[in-house]
């Protein structure tokens, strides 16, 4: 596991072009530690975390919440939820979203007592400018595989995703360069598509099939992605008051 997250003190100065270059040297120093295959047999997996962030801002000071929902794989029960939240010190900066939301998603790990399996984000893993999604980055710290399920597509280098037939659990390839970078999927029939790239330490083949088993009739999103991001309107509107 990496030690810490790259962390700013609330009020501190920075350079926009300073933080990219150092966020673009961690990314590239992460990168080869990626695998894209499994690390852990299927029939063992127990306990999945969804994991989602949340803003808002007060007096221009921006806050946020991150909120994780532990579900039992095979019962889709909850036996968890935690949440943290504070000041966020990072700026916005496409392509390096991950260093804003490390330093509560791991705040919020801290409280689990349940240890996760596996992670799931609302967010992009391998499907990123520099397949350093949340998914990915934050598995260096997790210790553990991690899938990245989003709602909207990121284009990469101008390339669109093509739309799977109207059918549940059709799919096609998100391929750039010759690579397959995630898979578009197609949860439920006659509903919008979602997003589904590998984080690390599993392939995308298992990744598509752990999110498809934990479809249920109430949303196109895998859940505990759809328990956590729910977790994080209801917290940042308590929160926020």
């Amino acid at each position: 596991m990496e030690s810490k997250p790259y962390v700013l003190e609330h009020g501190t100065e920075f350079d926009k072009e300073t933080l990219i270059q150092e966020f673009s040297n961690i990314q590239s120093e992460l990168l080869p530690k990626v695998k894209l295959e499994n690390h852990f047999q299927k029939d063992e997996l127990q306990l999945i975390a969804g994991v989602d962030l949340a803003y808002w801002d007060v007096n221009d000071t921006m806050y946020g919440t991150c909120c994780i929902v532990v579900i039992d794989y095979h019962t889709k029960e909850v036996v968890e939820k935690v949440y943290s939240y504070g000041v966020i010190t990072i700026p916005y900066i496409p392509g390096f979203l991950a260093f804003r939301e490390l330093p509560l998603i791991l705040e919020a790990v801290e409280k689990l007592t349940k240890l996760p399996d596996l992670y799931m984000f609302d967010g992009n893993g391998y499907l990123h400018y520099r397949h350093m999604g949340i998914a990915t980055h934050a598995s260096f710290f997790l210790n553990k595989p991690t899938i990245g399920v989003a709602k909207s597509y990121l284009k990469i280098q101008g390339i669109d995703f093509i739309m799977p037939e109207n059918r549940m659990g059709a799919y096609t390839d998100i391929v750039i360069n010759n690579e397959v970078y995630g898979r578009t999927l197609r949860t439920t029939k006659n509903v919008k598509p979602i997003f589904v790239s590998c984080g690390n330490w599993i392939d995308l083949d298992t990744s598509t099939e752990i999110v498809m088993n934990c479809i249920n009739k109430e949303s196109r999103l895998p859940i505990p992605v759809r328990l956590a991001d729910l977790e994080t309107h209801k917290m940042r509107k308590q929160l926020s008051r």
